[in-house]
């Protein structure tokens, strides 16, 4: 019986966006349904995170692939290229104009598990 095994990621695309404190738990909801849901049923995985400041929240919306032709798949012939969600211009304080891609040095997994 041979064993199955997931892809395993080797890059990761990175999203910031912020929000004015006042409009951020709106957005994070908004963000989750409309970008996280459908970005999670094709890369490996997601994360998204947020830090709430005076002047901003931001939201930092981390995805890892098995490779940048697999992001391509998903993002497009320039995997580097925004796809603002429609309500995007509503809540975010200015738009991102590309996102971060980095290859994955080291990923380990804790030993808590």
């Amino acid at each position: 019986m041979t064993a199955s095994h997931s892809p395993r990621p080797t890059v990761a695309r990175i999203w910031r966006g912020r929000t004015a404190p006042d409009k951020a738990e709106d957005y994070g909801r908004y963000l989750h349904e409309h970008g996280i849901v459908p970005l999670a049923r094709r890369a490996l995985g997601v994360q998204l995170l947020r830090e709430d400041r005076p002047e901003a929240s931001e939201f930092v919306t981390i995805s890892y692939w098995e490779s940048v032709a697999a992001m391509s798949r998903f993002a497009g012939d320039d995997p580097r290229r925004i796809h603002h969600l429609e309500r995007d211009p509503e809540f975010l304080l200015e738009l991102p104009q590309e996102v971060q891609i980095l290859g994955i040095a080291v990923m380990l997994e804790g030993e808590g598990r």
